[in-house]
C-alpha cells in the first residue's frame, strides 16, 4: 500500500510510475486519496481542538463549585456535554474517512522502481541476459505431456477422476522427481543462510491483504468459506506475514527464509498447447525464497535473490533467460521483478520458472511491518520473495530437454536425491 505523504510530496513521479503501469485514471484517483486524507487530519483536528477544550472547561467545573458559582458550574457541564457528543460524531467521521482511504488506496498498485521499462504486455520485457546451450533433441522427440504418458510418471486422468482438471497424480518416479527437486531446492537455500520454515497452507484475511493478494486477487484463490480461509497461491504470503505487525531491530536484518509448500490457484488458464500438460496447473508444488530487507540494501538482495536462482537452474542444466518486467506486466505490488524461463526443446518456446521481486515498502505499509534503528526510530522495511523454485514447469524442461533415444537422462545434481540417473 503506497503511503499518502510519498503521493503527497512527489505527487508527479508517483504519477508517472503509475502511468508507466498503464494505470487507470492515475491522476483522479491520487487526487482523491488526498482529498480524504485532508478531510481526516481536518476532522481529526477538530476532534483535537474539541477535547482540549472539554479538558479546559473540565478544570474550570471544579473551580467554579469551590468558588460556589453552581450556575456557571451548570452551564459548564452543559457545554462539556455537547462536546461529548460532537467528538464521538468527529471520531465516526474520522474512522470512516481512514476505511474510506485505506479502501482507496488498496486499489492502487506499487510505484515501479526506474529501471522498469514501460510496456503493455509481456512482449514488452527486457531480456537481461541468456545463458545456457539450446539441446539438439532427436527427431522424434515429445513434448513432457506424451513423455510423462510413456513412462507412466504422472496421471491427469488419475487426478481428474480424484478432483478436476490440473490437479495431476505423481507416481513413481514422477514422485520421486518431485522429491528430489524440493529436497534439493531446500538444501541449497540452507547452505545460502536462509532459515527453513513450515508455514500453514491455509491464511486468514488479514494475511491475503497485507502481501496484496486481497482484494487484488482475491478470485484466482481458493475459499474456505465456513472458516474465512484461503488456501495460500505462494509461500509468500504466509511467510511474510510472520512479520504482520513486528517491530524488528535494525541488527536483525536482513531476514531470510525459505519455505516449501503446496500452491494452489482457481485461475489456471485458457485452453490450448501454452498451459498444457504441466504448463499451468490448479495445485503444484513451490520452494519460496523471502527476504526482509533495511531499506537501503534491498535491491542488492533483489540482485543477489536472481543470481541464487540462476545458480540453481545452473545446477540443473537447463538453458535460460533473465527479463525484467514491463510496467504492464509486473505483479500489482511489486516495485521490480525478474523472471527467469527456461527453454522447453520440445515446445520450442520459453516457460516462465521463477519470478523475484522487490515489493520496497507496498507489503510492509500494509503489514505494519518496522525496524528501529539506532536512534530508536521506527521505519518501513522493505520485503521481497522469490521462486526456487516453482516445479511444474522445471520437471516439463527437465523431462524434455534430456529426452534420449532410451529414456530420460536426470540431471547429475539430483541422482543422490533420486538413487537413479534416468527414466
Amino acid at each position: 500500500m503506497l503511503l499518502v505523504n510519498n503521493i503527497r510530496d512527489n505527487f508527479e513521479s508517483v504519477l508517472q510510475g503509475l502511468q508507466k503501469r498503464n494505470f487507470a485514471n492515475a491522476e483522479t484517483i491520487l487526487h482523491q486519496v488526498l482529498e480524504i486524507d485532508k478531510n481526516r487530519k481536518e476532522t481529526q483536528a477538530q476532534r483535537d481542538n474539541l477535547q482540549a477544550e472539554s479538558n479546559t472547561i473540565s478544570r474550570q467545573i471544579g473551580t467554579l463549585m469551590k468558588e460556589g458559582k453552581k450556575e456557571e458550574a451548570e452551564k459548564a457541564k452543559s457545554r462539556t456535554s455537547e462536546i461529548k457528543e460532537q467528538i464521538k460524531s468527529l471520531e465516526t467521521a474520522y474512522t470512516n474517512l481512514e476505511e474510506e482511504l485505506k479502501q482507496l488506496l488498496f486499489t492502487v498498485p506499487n510505484v515501479p522502481h526506474i529501471s522498469v521499462p514501460k510496456g503493455k504486455s509481456a512482449e514488452d520485457n527486457e531480456v537481461v541476459l541468456e545463458h545456457g546451450k539450446i539441446p539438439t533433441l532427436p527427431e522424434n522427440k515429445l513434448p513432457h505431456w506424451d513423455l510423462i504418458r510413456k513412462y507412466d510418471i504422472i496421471d491427469f486422468d488419475l487426478g481428474v477422476k480424484i478432483a478436476g482438471a490440473g490437479f495431476p497424480v505423481y507416481k513413481g518416479k514422477g514422485a520421486r522427481l518431485q522429491r528430489a527437486l524440493i529436497n534439493f531446492f531446500l538444501d541449497e537455500a540452507l547452505k545460502s543462510g536462509y532459515m527453513e520454515v513450515q508455514p500453514p497452507i491455509l491464511v486468514n484475511e488479514d494475511s491475503g491483504y497485507g502481501t496484496g493478494q486481497l482484494p487484488d486477487k482475491e478470485g484466482q484463490m481458493y475459499e474456505a468459506t465456513v472458516d474465512k480461509l484461503f488456501l495460500i497461491p505462494t509461500a509468500e504470503v504466509p511467510i511474510t506475514n510472520m512479520y504482520r505487525d513486528v517491530i524488528l531491530e535494525e541488527q536483525d536484518l536482513p531476514i531470510k527464509n525459505v519455505g516449501y509448500t503446496p500452491c494452489f490457484r482457481r485461475e489456471a488458464g485458457s485452453w490450448g498447447a501454452h498451459v498444457r500438460g504441466l504448463n499451468r496447473l490448479h495445485q503444484f508444488d513451490k520452494v519460496e525464497i523471502v527476504h526482509i530487507s533495511h531499506p537501503e540494501q534491498s535491491y542488492i538482495a533483489l540482485e543477489e535473490m536472481s543470481k541464487y536462482v540462476q545458480n540453481l537452474l545452473q545446477q540443473l542444466e537447463l538453458p535460460y533467460r533473465v527479463l525484467r518486467l514491463c510496467g504492464g506486466d509486473m505483479g500489482f505490488t511489486s516495485a521490480l521483478t525478474y523472471d527467469m524461463e527456461v527453454f522447453s526443446a520440445a515446445q520450442e518456446r520459453w516457460l516462465e520458472v521463477s519470478s523475484v521481486s522487490n515489493f520496497e515498502t507496498y507489503q510492509a505499509n500494509r503489514l505494519k511491518l518496522r525496524f528501529r534503528g539506532e536512534d530508536r526510530k521506527t521505519q518501513l522495511a522493505h520485503t521481497l520473495n522469490g521462486s526456487a523454485l516453482a516445479l511444474p514447469r522445471i520437471v516439463a524442461s527437465i523431462l524434455e530437454n534430456n529426452q534420449t533415444e532410451d529414456g530420460i537422462r536426470m540431471p547429475k545434481v539430483l541422482v543422490p536425491y533420486l538413487g537413479f540417473d534416468k527414466i
